[in-house]
């Protein structure tokens, strides 16, 4: 049941992400004529073509890389990318034939904020092990076969799906706005990563300090570290509690101790990295 719930509970954020991403091109992009990078910058291009929508090839596209990635890579991106491309396949469905003229009327405004809101999408279905596809299949299966990382092959992508706008539209000042989409969809879906992975370090100095440790393994399932201490002044030994905790658990950490101790004291640091059980994997 415990299961059924986490599941759950990552399905509806990552389809909250693909909304918002969808917003981010329905409402900002496509509308400004504006081509972002990825499968969806593709689709867009042949919309600004064509008049096809974008869900179309979109999940055509998609569709043949996923099989590609299956028979080549042995193994797909997983259900989540599955469910991802067919969601936002369904959003730009409904949101393309709802919005039709841009909400914003300065193009360099609608780039900064349809890549805001973009990356920001991205970024949660990431956060969440989902991943939308498109170049990232192809960054993966040309990392098979040649010794070149998967960013670069994303920002080389990106940097000719955007370029081929100009066939199109002959102007410089669209591809412009797509690089400038470009960065502030990046430095979204970093900004957005960033804030999911922090981590808090706490030293809690209290005379309850074993209902309280207990109380944090049971509730948050985080491991304690119990270090002996001596008060310079007092002169008089004491526990302290060390422990662990991503950004989000902080509050409901520090909820606890204040239900058992009111007057512990408390220090929160930020840390830069955590690796090990129940964080990030040492990757170097």
């Amino acid at each position: 049941m415990n299961k059924f719930f986490k599941d759950f509970k990552a399905y509806s954020v990552i389809t909250l992400g693909l909304f918002i991403n969808a917003i981010g091109w329905t409402a900002f992009l496509i509308p400004a004529e504006i081509t972002g990078g990825g499968i969806t910058g593709v689709a867009t291009v042949i919309f600004y073509a064509t008049k096809i929508p974008v869900w179309i090839p979109y999940l055509i596209i998609n569709s043949i890389l996923i099989l590609i990635s299956i028979k080549i890579l042995g193994r797909s991106f997983g259900i989540k990318t599955i469910f991802a491309t067919a969601t936002l396949s369904l959003f730009f469905y409904i949101l393309q034939g709802i919005i039709v003229e841009p909400i914003v009327s300065e193009n360099f405004m609608s780039s900064v904020i349809g890549g805001i809101l973009a990356g920001v999408g991205v970024g949660i279905v990431f956060s969440q092990g989902g991943s939308t596809g498109g170049t990232d299949i192809i960054a993966m299966i040309i990392n098979k076969y040649r010794n070149i990382s998967p960013g670069k092959v994303i920002l080389y992508a990106d940097v000719i799906i955007i370029s081929s706008s100009f066939l199109i539209f002959k102007s410089i000042e669209k591809i412009v706005y797509g690089y400038v989409t470009m960065a502030v969809t990046a430095y979204a879906i970093d900004l957005i990563l960033t804030g999911a992975k922090r981590t808090v370090q706490l030293f809690i100095f209290s005379k309850m300090h074993e209902k309280i440790a207990e109380k944090i393994s049971i509730d948050i399932n985080r491991g304690i570290t119990l270090i002996d201490g001596t008060g310079w002044y007092s002169k008089q030994e004491s526990k302290i509690l060390m422990v662990l905790v991503k950004k989000q658990e902080s509050n409901n950490l520090l909820r606890i101790i204040k239900d058992i101790d009111p007057d512990a004291f408390i220090s929160v640091n930020s840390v830069m990295g955590v690796y090990g059980k129940g964080f990030d994997r040492i990757k170097a």
